[in-house]
């Protein structure tokens, strides 16, 4: 409540030793005892008092209400659990025919995307194939270099 600990209780134990003395230190501390069980019957009474005007001006419905809205089993979160339970699937059932079903496309879906996987990588190998034959290719055939043509326009002029 104060926020007391052991070395402010004993300071304060040496100090009531001094002042008071030790002959009326017992008689002290029971008085306090008293006054501080008194003080805690008053605020007893005080918050019973005040309990009992909650009671009846309907806080206490009024609380027992809110909690009630906010329980998960009285929203039917409860239903929503069973449903999605999977301790009562049973294999033939309705629900077993859908997930074969998922299941089967599933598969479907997977193919599909494998083959255009494969027919896309086919498509770049070639592309990638003809790009490097078209970079080869210039340089396999024999190309005029340009001295040879001024080499013979040269020679034309002197004769």
């Amino acid at each position: 409540m104060f926020d007391l600990g052991w070395t402010e209780l004993l300071l304060i134990g040496i100090v009531a030793l001094i002042v008071v003395g030790p002959k009326d230190l017992p008689v002290l501390f029971r008085n306090a005892g008293r006054f501080v069980g008194k003080a805690r019957a008053m605020a007893r009474e005080f918050s019973r008092a005040m309990e009992d005007a909650a009671d009846e001006s309907g806080v206490k419905d009024v609380s027992k209400s809110l909690r009630d809205i906010a329980n998960p089993k009285k929203l039917g979160l409860d239903k929503l659990k069973e449903a999605t339970d999977f301790k009562k699937w049973e294999p033939g059932s309705a629900t077993a025919g859908l997930a074969e079903d998922r299941a089967e496309a599933a598969k479907k879906i997977h193919a599909a995307t494998a083959e255009r996987a494969a027919k896309r990588k086919a498509a770049e190998a070639e592309e990638a194939e003809r790009v490097a034959r078209e970079a080869a290719a210039p340089a396999e055939t024999p190309a005029e270099t340009p001295a040879e043509p001024q080499k013979a326009a040269a020679g034309d002029s002197t004769t």
